[in-house]
């Protein structure tokens, strides 16, 4: 039986939230389990959205590099 590992050097993740609270909470855990991979946050973009009851959503992209 052969095993092989590879680096993983790009990650992208999306995350939701009912607001920026549970946003950042969401988003720092998995920072944290990334560090662990050796990964780094590299762009954050994040948007808001807000339905036709007034109601708002928040969304984000994490891009995560490895460290080098």
């Amino acid at each position: 039986m052969n095993f092989s590992f590879d680096i993983i050097e790009d990650k992208v993740e999306f995350f939701e939230g009912i607001d920026l609270k549970d946003l950042e909470k969401k988003i720092n855990n998995q920072i944290e389990v990334n560090k662990a991979i050796m990964l780094s946050v590299h762009h954050v973009s994040h948007e808001m959205h807000v339905d036709g009851d007034g109601r708002r959503y928040f969304s984000a992209v994490v891009h995560f590099k490895a460290k080098k």
